[in-house]
């Protein structure tokens, strides 16, 4: 049985990560190029690609920015709600 976590439909962190590495592929740029364009240390582009870490959102937003992608906030349904 799976249990309904409060992040269903929420992105991670792995997965904006492979958005941005599958970004940069269609792009045709490395993870130094966006690292220079950004102003964001290639060793935490490189983190953030893997999942790994606990980036600040400044930092996030500056390297979605680069290469085109963009961070949504939007609410989420409730339990208690109904569609």
């Amino acid at each position: 049985m799976h249990r309904k976590s409060q992040y269903d439909g929420i992105m991670d962190l792995k997965e904006i990560g492979l958005a941005i590495k599958e970004r940069r592929g269609v792009l045709g740029v490395n993870q130094r190029t966006v690292s220079e364009l950004s102003g964001v240390a290639v060793n935490t582009l490189v983190a953030i690609e893997r999942g790994e870490g606990n980036p600040q959102i400044s930092t996030l937003l500056d390297i979605l920015d680069t290469v085109g992608l963009q961070l949504e906030v939007k609410p989420k349904l409730m339990e208690y709600e109904t569609v």
